[in-house]
């Protein structure tokens, strides 16, 4: 039996992920592959713990945190869907881009301490309930409202929506600031109900297990949470491993992410490739729009 201290540390671990995870899926429904997860998460670690510091609310710092992954996003956004530059690069370089600027501006935050959070039902914080929350409601929106459908319609055959008048480009952005808002609230977790303060990389690769998580998942919000409590197990295993002498060894967990990160990009590939033999993957899925078609 797990004990409930024991889950509340897995579902602790898994919180980052499952925003982030679940903000990715939403991106990925409407088409659009971005790789700048871990760049967002980052960028909404620092702004969320800013905030949080600032004024002494842990929630102001959770809309900061969800602000900066938005703004941040729309980058990423505007440079893919009106620029159409490549989305693979253009994620891997939001992600350079929201390290380098986090770890330039958060030096003055090292060292200090985040405001405490409150407690919620049942011991847990609100930020854990909220996560838990979204599931079933992005299940639903995705698949039970017009606006989901349409979403999940411009991800399957983006000249098709074109054709029947959805404008595509402004679905997609809004999916992307969507999925960097999730993304920044997984980061400002990280650093407000975590670590408890601000780290140069303190996300630590999770944006690219959210990754991951998102293909294991088949885009599903219930695979989505599934895949974050079994990465919320495997960190809480790690801890008691450690705790009771069992040697781990770092370099191990060091390149776990990038090693997601490869598989990510072939599974991507494959399924794309054998779409007619019962991929889930979205038919859009890194496809550039071109209007004028």
């Amino acid at each position: 039996m797990i004990g409930w201290t024991t889950l509340l540390l897995l579902m602790s671990a898994a919180t980052p992920i499952l925003f982030a995870a679940l903000g990715e899926a939403i991106a990925e429904r409407s088409g659009v592959l971005n790789l700048g997860v871990e760049g967002m998460m980052i960028t909404g670690a620092l702004a969320g713990f800013a905030a949080a510091h600032a004024t002494g609310s842990p929630l102001a710092g959770f809309v900061a945190g969800a602000a900066a992954g938005a703004a941040i996003s729309l980058i990423f956004g505007v440079l893919t869907q009106y620029l159409l530059t490549n989305q693979v690069a253009t994620g891997l370089a939001l992600t350079m881009f929201g390290l380098g600027l986090t770890a330039m501006f958060g030096r003055p935050y090292e060292g200090v301490k985040a405001p405490s959070m409150p407690g919620g039902p049942l011991g847990v914080n609100w930020a854990i309930w909220l996560g838990l929350a979204l599931v079933p409601l992005t299940w639903f929106v995705l698949n039970r409202t017009r606006r989901g459908l349409i979403l999940r319609g411009v991800g399957e055959n983006h000249d098709a929506a074109h054709a029947l008048g959805y404008k595509v480009r402004l679905v997609r952005l809004v999916a992307i600031a969507i999925g960097g808002a999730m993304a920044g609230i997984g980061g400002a977790y990280v650093s407000i109900a975590t670590v408890l303060q601000w780290t140069e990389g303190m996300t630590a690769g999770a944006g690219w297990i959210a990754l991951a998580i998102v293909v294991f998942a088949g885009w599903s919000p219930w695979g989505v949470l599934a895949g974050a409590w079994l990465f919320g197990g495997v960190a809480v295993l790690q801890l008691r491993l450690q705790a009771a002498g069992v040697a781990v060894p770092v370099q191990l967990l060091s390149m776990a992410p990038y090693l997601a990160t490869i598989v990510v990009l072939v599974i991507i590939s494959a399924r794309q490739k054998y779409r007619g033999r019962g991929s889930a993957a979205p038919g859009s899925l890194g496809r550039p729009f071109h209007a004028t078609r």
